[in-house]
């Protein structure tokens, strides 16, 4: 057969049969066996990596939650108000993952978890909150800056 009607057969390239032939050819059956993937193995497993991207995506057991009477309470009042790479480094170490702040970075970016959540400063549960007063009116003109 030809190598595109192998590779059709097969459902992969035609480069692939190509490499399989030459490799048949000089090593024999053993050249068709899988060649071991280049590079280090990774060190932690899939169910450890799940495990920190689940502490990235929980609250943090110091977070204040408000109850129903209206008081703020914490799981944890020594735990982490919020996660940070530090904080959820020492938190996979207590599960007994043996990681590093730069592993737990790269786990979070390429799985493109947030750990960071950003604050919003315009609302407060506050009674003496005073919100911002309005916008001036669109009428109002801009300040031109002098040129240079």
């Amino acid at each position: 057969m030809r190598v595109t009607a192998i590779a059709d057969e097969l459902d992969c390239h035609p480069a692939t049969v190509r490499e399989r032939l030459h490799r048949f050819n000089t090593e024999g059956l053993d050249g068709l066996g899988d060649r071991p993937i280049p590079g280090r193995p990774p060190r932690l497993t899939e169910d450890e990596r799940s495990i920190i991207i689940a502490l990235a995506r929980s609250d943090p057991p110091g977070r204040p939650v408000r109850c129903p009477d209206g008081t703020l309470e914490a799981a944890n009042e020594a735990g982490p108000p919020e996660w940070t790479l530090d904080t959820l480094t020492e938190a996979a170490r207590e599960q007994g993952i043996d990681v590093h702040r730069s592993q737990v970075r790269r786990i979070l970016l390429r799985e493109r978890v947030r750990w960071r959540h950003p604050h919003s400063w315009a609302t407060s549960t506050d009674p003496d909150f005073a919100p911002k007063g309005r916008r001036s009116s669109g009428s109002t003109p801009t300040r031109r800056r002098a040129p240079r």
